[in-house]
């Protein structure tokens, strides 16, 4: 029977690290007013085409109705507030015996700017990853058009000498 070693050591002592790190993060934050590097969650931003962007945002542990996606003002927010019930268990198990908890439980708030036409097409949650569909839909009458330059051939006015 063979055993797998657990390397206790060296991931305790990148837990003290990192622990400590993200108290530094949080003592800053709470000086600065800023929200804390740990409390906002990881995204991707990719352009697929012309018209196309999809916004991926890492929420592992959320749920559908904890989240919320919304475009306004010029501004795409994608916001998440964990429910009552689910606050009240995480605390009974911050109790137990956690070694390193790194996944991010704390509500949070991200926005972006965003053009004035641009649209979320869809939003889905699955795996732990809130994928966000955008299209930019710019109206023909605001697209650039190219306006073709005429070549005007000028006549030659011919010069008379009087005589």
């Amino acid at each position: 029977m063979k055993f797998n070693t657990f390397p206790l050591v060296s991931s305790l002592a990148d837990n003290v690290l990192s622990d400590r790190i993200s108290r530094l993060d949080r003592l800053f934050s709470q000086l600065t007013g800023d929200v804390p590097l740990s409390a906002t969650p990881s995204y991707d931003l990719k352009q697929l085409d012309d018209e196309h962007y999809a916004l991926t945002v890492s929420v592992p542990g959320w749920q559908e109705h904890e989240l919320e996606v919304e475009v306004a003002g010029g501004r795409l927010s994608v916001s998440g507030r964990k429910a009552q019930s689910d606050s009240d268990s995480e605390a009974e198990q911050d109790a137990g015996g956690w070694i390193h908890r790194g996944i991010v439980r704390s509500d949070f708030h991200l926005s972006y700017s965003v053009p004035e036409h641009m649209h979320v097409t869809q939003a889905r949650l699955q795996d732990g990853l809130l994928r966000v569909e955008l299209r930019l839909e710019v109206p023909e009458s605001e697209k650039p058009r190219r306006i073709p330059i005429a070549h005007h051939a000028t006549e030659a006015i011919e010069h008379q000498q009087a005589g």
